[in-house]
């Protein structure tokens, strides 16, 4: 019956569409037919094939999977029949998911059709290049290989040869061949002569030294030798010889010949020989997902539109535009068809009736139908059967589902709990947060969104390996690990010499003693004088130092000049600790050969303080300094025993009762005063803090002696203090320090260990190491500190030792000294690396060491057994180098005769050392060797600490057993507490209960706490379950998941629009656990969303399934309105610069209406570059601003160019995936500073290898003996005085600064060619440098008229500047000609908007933006003078005259409005309210037309200077409403302007008629009053702007190859009455 029913129905809508079809056809049909617009973005490189993806993306999680992969495919790669792009990808798909579990599996094949991992296979593409062209055979034919790459048309005018500088270019296949072998040596192309080379490695034609250099991210073979010769392989998995290549390197590999690594590369013209699915994607161009792209619905107020005809036809359909499965008013159109399909042709018109009617629906509602928009959102989403499909929906469609959305009945239920919610959250608040970490909204994008995810599954996919159950594994994942409180020196002690006490003293007892004055009011920087020990500044110093002294005079000043705070000092020798710190076996009797003057001072220091008070102790040492500073030689300065003894003299006289020389004789022979100054020199020396010379502890942080730091540390610690004592925590009974440094003080100051400065910490997992086959863990036994062997301990020290160094045995003996001084909390683990030149006995040592940890650690002596051994071992053999014959013998009975002294069976010892099989050892040893320099990536030969994971390097370092103690704290109280808690508390069920011994859960804690330590994670997180979910959330249950995903989301903001597609991508993709509550804005008083919004998601359906292509994800919007101007912006990740490279329609200014015949408009984008960031620093200096920094390869340093910002140090760089060099520019600034990496070197590798670009901090410091020197010379100031090539300027021996950052280089060089060999129009003189911005085809033409404008009034050379961020293509490809043309010069420049800096949100905002915020880094640095001119401007008079006019000194130059039409007063907002006061008397300015003096603006910091105001007002949305404008006017009293003559810029709206033939340059102002279209008004303005328009279209048409129609070459109406009259009464009768 209901099916007979629907049959009838469906009949009675055929019927009606028929007879809708024939009235309806005759009104304009065409016209009214819906249309889409389509959008792609490509990159810049081309495609790179799936298969060598899939096994990149593999490796992200476990590196030898790379190698699963190659065998897996290699074995399956036979039974093959795929014959499509999309079967390949499923072949693909399901080997790379034999490997994996889920989700891990889901989230791979995601990852494959995202193509994240194609940056890599680009980098190892100019890795490739670089090897062909090291070598000369090679390179003759590679290089004629590589020009052929490069098109002849590419190299006239529109070449872009220096993009290939920037871009991995993909090797031409060398000779035909497809694969090729680098030993650095030389290159093997066939296997033949690889399989010779293997047979003697070590002979190489070239250097036998000269390795290939290998990266952290080379897939070197798991089974190679990290001494055996590198041999890297280029080629593709799919071709024959890599195959060959492969089971040849392999083999040799696990004979430890060679080191075998393979870089994946498929030369061009190879795609043939690599088998059907070998290919696929290398032949089509990469589309790009991952990115938003916007249709704004645009104010056309002043009618911005070209009305020039626009070519029709000529848009290549896409056959994939028509979504038909999309509901239109309740008909899903697809399941018709399926219906129907003999009726298509009617259905689809009446598709298209129905559409149209849906677009010309009016969008505007009453105020009151707003209101609760945003509840009735939240509540459609929340009741649909996919609320994550209906919230993605409504967000980006909002414009045309909003009148049905306002009908929509509410329920109170739903209102309430978002009110009750937004009693905690700001309405309109979006927040997300994976496993408990907040992750930033604004910087959030699919890739790095899908590597956090990536992350997640990858640790618990780890945990579950280790046999941790689910539930723990979800616990680990959202546990927030403990916040990392300021490191504070626990110097409490006796050792401490307090010269103050402000509670005790009688001077501070008229001071108040009540803590609340703390919260009270103050001047910043005022001291809060109370009658408390708040604040101790104890400095710990050498009194026989010159700092030492000084020190003690300041505090002496300080403490007479009442600072509240308590003074004290704590003494050590240099001298002394130097002898401490000498190695075993080499310290030299000094302490007797010489006087110790330190020691001298200390022990006279703490008689007379015991004996006098300490008041005069301290008047001794100002004693000291004041003798020593008038010594009879004042450039010799040391200290010497005559001052000190004097200094004791003079203070002790007016109180001594015996003469104080017999006291000094007295003193020399007691010792009690020794051995306490002895033991406060020891003191220092365990606290660590003698390296820092002189250092001050303020409340136990560490700061540097001097008054300044003082002041700095009281600042740093009130607000700490005074959150204390607001919340009660600290109160007039509280010892302020011992509160401190109980919660966080450490017995130790190691900057290396704290990873302070250039330490930073390193982490590496052990997880793959544990868990992997011949796992060196499982060999590796523990020493314990004495009664704790069965005890848990989450610490677990490995101490990595070379047995043929001297540091390494001290190192053993320092770990020994550490567990003998009582450790409960952690454990040592020894492993010994191996080396060629091991002797028998090195072997016996490590034998011998590992059986007694392995048989004896639970004995009581075995500590001191290996201390005894190590001692002997290193004085017999490491010091003494006795190797003779019988040596093994003596070591051996050695060792017999410490067992027995010791309590250790000493014939077990005989037992085990006569049946030692070397090769087994030396087998164990080449695995620790491959486990510590190939996974872990350590120096060869060096030592190492490696605790839970932390990796510490002690090449160079010393490391004692205090700092085994520092590091045990920290990594315990920071990575590990928490870990310890929460596997201490799992209910094991699958495990069996005798491996659940104290070491399996050590075990485990280390293995852990180290994965988790490589997490990329915020440290923020929120409060999600106190927000109400029962209404208004989404809640989607996964208790399975190792994922959780927590969100707030406003369905109806920019935010929500770009997460819907985000969550529902998550939950597709791996479903994990999800509750997303929706924050909508409660009272709405106007629309939340006027755009249209697409985020571009891949899919399946990207790849072909009728032949092998990629045809790539795209933005479709389907449907939209016709008669709605549209502009669209793209939302892109942020390091990504993009550029529209094909859209013939204006962009700017879409009106689909005009489309004609064509359903889709289609636009696509490129991916020109990625952005490399960083922050740039000087120690105790502000950011060297102007800075420069060029970055390049090895062979071709210089390839990009930028300078350092004084905001923040900002810098910023155009690069592409690759491994780049970062260095100083030469000049004058590599001239005064050093790069300073890891100690200090020239340059800084930066490798790029996938689309999330790399934010850098560098650290600089100057040369010595520049210190003083100013890097922007104020010489420069008067260029005057600076005489052409003086060698002496700042930017003097600089390259040519035109960086592919800021210009095109390639389109500045060609011009320059096209001028010296034209020298059109005979131009001569000094270039006229002009600059200007356009977005839009309309404002496009106004920019050709400008230019012909310029170039007409002028005979000297024009440079024109533009910003090429909003050119459309068509623009790009035609100024190339008409430079040639005109015979000028022009340079495409941009910069990325900085991510510290305040984001505008609309277009034109931002192109207002771009005029003033980054003059002085947009351009080049040898530019020194710009003129802007707005693209809607037409100039009349010669340019030069404005570009030489004296500005006297100031940055900028502009013209202040005119005045003289009275009709506009009242729209001058600047002669009253706010701006008459801020600007007290001075001019407003027009940014229409200004100059800037670039080396003034750059040196007076003008650009830091108005981006500190931009930041500053912007936040406020009523603050500069004409951004290019308000700012520098606003900004003029501090960046200074110079006011232009008035006859430089005339415009209609504000100038008066009797002014217009003065006028130099004329305006198109938009008129507030009259609002008059640009175009309209240009025609009845400017007398010539319809020639000079006629004359750039007949141009423009010819470079087209196109004519342009009769009624364009007719001259526009003019009024009659104008026709007769001159000139001037034209255009003065014109503005009638």
């Amino acid at each position: 019956m209901e099916r007979r029913f629907r049959s009838q129905f469906l009949h009675c809508i055929l019927i009606l569409l028929v007879v809708v079809n024939l009235s309806w056809s005759s009104v304009s049909a065409d016209n009214r037919r819906p249309k889409n617009v389509q959008v792609s973005l490509q990159a810049k490189w081309s495609g790179t094939p799936i298969v060598l993806e899939a096994a990149e993306l593999l490796s992200k999680g476990w590196k030898d999977l790379f190698w699963d992969f190659i065998e897996v495919w290699l074995r399956g790669e036979k039974d093959s029949d795929s014959s499509t792009a999309k079967d390949c990808v499923h072949e693909i798909v399901k080997h790379g998911q034999s490997l994996l579990g889920e989700p891990l599996a889901s989230l791979f094949e995601f990852s494959l059709t995202l193509r994240s991992a194609s940056p890599r296979l680009v980098l190892y593409r100019q890795l490739a290049v670089e090897s062909l062209s090291s070598f000369p055979l090679v390179d003759e034919t590679s290089a004629n290989d590589l020009g052929r790459d490069i098109s002849e048309p590419d190299r006239d005018i529109s070449s872009k040869k220096d993009d290939h500088l920037l871009v991995g270019m993909n090797p031409i296949s060398p000779g035909g061949k497809c694969c090729w072998v680098d030993t650095g040596g030389t290159l093997f192309f066939d296997v033949s002569e690889l399989l010779l080379w293997l047979g003697h490695p070590t002979v190489l034609p070239g250097d036998p030294f000269e390795q290939p250099e290998l990266y952290d991210f080379d897939h070197i073979h798991f089974d190679s030798s990290t001494a055996s010769p590198v041999a890297i392989l280029y080629g593709a998995l799919g071709t024959a010889c890599f195959k060959e290549f492969h089971v040849v390197l392999a083999e040799a590999s696990r004979k430890g010949i060679v080191r075998y690594v393979v870089r994946p590369v498929l030369p061009s013209g190879c795609e043939a020989a690599s088998g059907h699915c070998g290919a696929v994607g290398a032949k089509d161009a990469l589309n790009l997902g991952g990115y938003g792209v916007e249709l704004a619905l645009k104010n056309m107020e002043y009618k911005a539109m070209d009305d020039s005809t626009i070519k029709k036809d000529v848009t290549p359909e896409d056959p994939r535009t028509e979504d038909l499965s999309q509901d239109v008013r309740g008909f899903i159109f697809s399941r018709i068809l399926e219906r129907k399909p003999e009726l298509t042709n009617e259905i689809m018109a009446f598709r298209d009736y129905m559409l149209s009617s849906t677009m010309t629906e009016s969008d505007t509602l009453d105020i009151w139908e707003l209101k609760d928009l945003g509840h009735q959102t939240a509540q459609r989403v929340v009741h649909a059967s996919d609320p994550l499909q209906s919230m993605l929906e409504i967000s980006q469609n909002f414009p045309s589902v909003v009148s049905s959305l306002s009908r929509m009945k509410l329920n109170n239920s739903i209102k309430d709990e978002i009110i009750t919610n937004q009693r905690m959250i700001p309405a309109g608040k979006s927040l997300m947060a994976l496993n408990g970490a907040l992750i930033n909204i604004e910087d959030v994008d699919l890739y790095l969104l899908m590597d956090l995810v990536h992350q997640e599954l990858s640790l618990a996919d780890q945990f579950s390996k280790l046999k941790i159950p689910q539930s723990t594994i979800r616990k680990l994942l959202s546990t927030v690990p403990p916040e990392s409180n300021t490191f504070r020196v626990d110097f409490r002690s006796a050792h401490v010499h307090y010269l103050n006490n402000l509670e005790e003293d009688a001077i501070y007892k008229r001071w108040r003693s009540n803590l609340n004055d703390l919260l009270m009011p103050a001047f910043p920087g005022q001291l809060r004088y109370i009658r408390k020990n708040i604040f101790h500044a104890v400095y710990v110093l050498d009194p026989a130092s010159i700092c030492g002294l000084e020190s003690i005079d300041m505090i002496i000043s300080m403490y007479e000049n009442y600072f509240p705070v308590r003074f004290g000092v704590i003494l050590y020798s240099s001298k002394l600790i130097k002898e401490i710190e000498e190695p075993a076996g080499e310290k030299a009797d000094i302490g007797h050969t010489e006087e110790d003057i330190s020691n001298l001072v200390i022990r006279l220091f703490m008689y007379i303080k015991e004996n006098h008070g300490i008041q005069m102790a301290f008047q001794f040492l100002s004693n000291v300094n004041r003798l020593r500073g008038v010594s009879e030689d004042p450039i010799e300065e040391t200290l010497e025993v005559h001052h000190v003894e004097g200094a004791f003299v003079e203070a002790l006289l007016p109180k001594a009762k015996s003469p104080p020389q017999d006291i000094l004789l007295k003193l020399e022979k007691d010792l009690t005063f020794k051995e306490k100054a002895e033991e406060s020199s020891l003191f220092v020396y365990k606290l660590g803090l003698s390296k820092l010379r002189c250092c001050l502890l303020m409340n136990g942080l560490i700061y540097e002696s001097n008054e300044e730091a003082v002041i700095n540390a009281i600042n740093d610690e009130l607000p700490k203090i005074q959150e204390q004592v607001y919340f009660g925590n600290i109160n007039s009974h509280t010892d302020v320090l011992d509160k401190f440094l109980s919660e966080n003080g450490y017995q130790r100051y190691n900057p290396q260990i704290i990873g302070e400065g250039k330490d930073q910490k390193k982490f590496v997992s052990l997880s793959a190491s544990v868990l992997g086959n011949e796992s060196v863990f499982n060999d590796i036994n523990y020493l314990h500190s004495h009664g704790t062997v069965d005890e848990l301990k989450p610490v677990t020290h490995l101490l990595a030792v070379n047995i043929l160094s001297r540091d390494g045995l001290k190192l053993i003996r320092e770990g020994i000294q550490y567990l003998m001084e009582g450790s409960k909390r952690a454990r040592v683990g020894v492993v010994f690396t191996s080396s060629n030149d091991d002797t028998s006995l090195d072997l016996l040592f490590i034998k011998v060491f590992g059986h007694t940890v392995s048989s004896f650690s639970h004995k009581q002596s075995v500590l001191e057994f290996l201390d005894q051994l190590c001692s002997f071992y290193q004085k017999q053999y490491i010091l003494g180098s006795s190797f003779e014959a019988g040596s093994a013998v003596t070591f051996i009975e050695k060792v017999c005769q410490l067992a027995e002294k010791n309590g250790l069976p000493s014939e077990d010892y005989k037992t085990v050392l006569s049946d030692l099989s070397m090769d087994r050892l030396k087998h164990y040893l080449d695995r620790v060797s491959h486990f510590l320099y190939g996974q872990l990536g350590l120096e060869m030969g060096s030592s190492a600490v490696i605790t839970n994971g932390r990796l510490m390097s002690l090449v160079g370092r010393t490391f004692v057993s205090h700092d085994l103690g520092l590091l045990e704290s920290l990594e315990f109280d920071q990575r590990t507490k928490h870990i310890m808690e929460i596997i201490g508390g799992v209910e094991w069920q699958d495990v069996d209960p005798d491996i659940l011994t104290s070491q399996y859960i050590s075990d485990l804690i280390m293995c852990v706490s180290s994965s988790m330590a490589l997490r990329e994670r915020g440290s923020e997180s929120a409060r999600f379950e106190v927000l109400n979910s029962e209404y208004s959330a989404i809640v989607l249950a996964n208790e399975n998941s190792s994922i959780h995903i927590d969100a707030v989301v406003d369905p109806l903001s920019p935010s929500g629009q770009k997460l819907s597609p985000l969550l529902r991508v998550l939950w597709k993709c791996i479903q994990p656990n999800m509750r997303i509550v929706l924050n909508p804005m409660s009272s709405l008083v106007d629309l939340p969303l006027k755009n249209y919004y697409r985020y571009v998601v891949p899919s399946m359906d990207d790849f072909s399934h009728v032949d092998y292509l990629v045809n790539g994800p795209k933005a479709l919007f389907a449907n939209m309105p016709l008669t709605k101007t549209l502009t669209m912006n793209l939302d892109v990740p942020e390091p990504w610069l993009v550029e529209p490279i094909i859209a013939i329609h204006d962009l700017d200014n879409i009106l689909l209406e005009n489309l004609g015949e064509t359903r889709t408009l289609q636009a696509v984008f490129e991916l020109d570059a990625l952005l490399l960031t960083g922050h740039c620093s000087e120690k105790d200096h502000d950011p060297p601003r102007g800075l420069q920094l060029i970055l390049g390869k090895k062979n071709m340093p210089h390839l990009v160019d930028t300078i350092v910002m004084a905001n923040l140090g900002y810098w910023q760089m155009k690069v592409s995936p690759g491994v780049w060099y970062l260095q100083l520019a030469p000049g004058r600034s590599s001239d005064l500073y050093l790069l300073k990496e890891n100690g200090v070197q020239k340059s800084k590798q930066i490798i790029i290898s996938d689309l999330r670009g790399k934010l850098v901090h560098l650290e600089v410091l100057k040369k010595k003996g520049k210190e003083h020197e100013q890097l922007l010379d104020s010489s420069v100031d008067d260029r005057h005085t600076v005489k052409k090539g003086d060698h002496n300027s700042w930017n003097t021996n600089l390259l040519k600064w035109a960086s592919d950052l800021f210009s095109g280089n390639e389109h500045a060089e060609k011009s320059r060619n096209t001028l010296a060999e034209n020298g059109k129009g005979g131009r001569q003189g000094k270039t006229i440098n002009v600059f200007s911005i356009a977005s839009g085809h309309l404002y496009e033409r106004f920019l050709k008229i400008m230019i012909l404008s310029v170039l007409k009034n002028t005979q000297r050379p024009v440079k024109f500047w533009f910003i090429k961020n909003y050119l459309s293509p068509q623009f790009k490809d035609f100024i190339p000609h008409m430079a040639q043309e005109y015979g000028f010069d022009y340079e495409l420049i941009t910069y990325k908007w900085p991510t510290w800096l305040h984001k505008q949100k609309e277009k034109q905002r931002i192109i207002w933006a771009y005029k003033i915020l980054f003059l002085d880094v947009i351009f080049p640095l040898s530019l020194e003078k710009v003129i802007f001119v707005d693209a809607d401007q037409i100039v009349r008079a010669d340019m030069g005259e404005l570009y030489d006019m004296d500005i006297k000194g100031k940055p900028l130059a502009y013209t202040p409005f005119c005045d003289n039409n009275k009709d506009m007063d009242g729209y001058r907002f600047w002669r009253q309210g706010f701006w008459k006061e801020h600007l007290r008397g001075r001019p407003y300015h027009i940014s229409a037309l200004y100059v800037v003096d670039l080396v003034k603006f750059r040196q007076t910091a003008a650009g830091d200077n108005l981006r500190v105001f931009y930041e500053t007002l912007s936040k406020d949305p009523n603050s500069l409403s004409n951004l290019d404008q308000d700012l520098p006017n606003y900004a003029q009293h501090t960046v200074h302007i110079f006011s232009l003559p008035q006859e430089w810029l005339w415009c209609e709206s504000w100038c008066g008629n009797a002014t217009k033939s003065k006028a130099k340059t004329i305006d198109l102002c938009n008129n507030p009053m009259t609002k008059e279209p640009k175009l309209q008004g240009a025609r009845r303005i400017v007398s010539e702007w319809p020639d000079l328009d006629l004359e750039a279209r007949r141009f423009t048409a010819r470079i087209l190859g196109e004519e342009i129609e009769a009624h364009d070459l007719l001259p526009p109406k003019m009024d009659s009455s104008v026709k007769s009259s001159p000139e001037e009464d034209t255009e003065a009768k014109s503005e009638l």
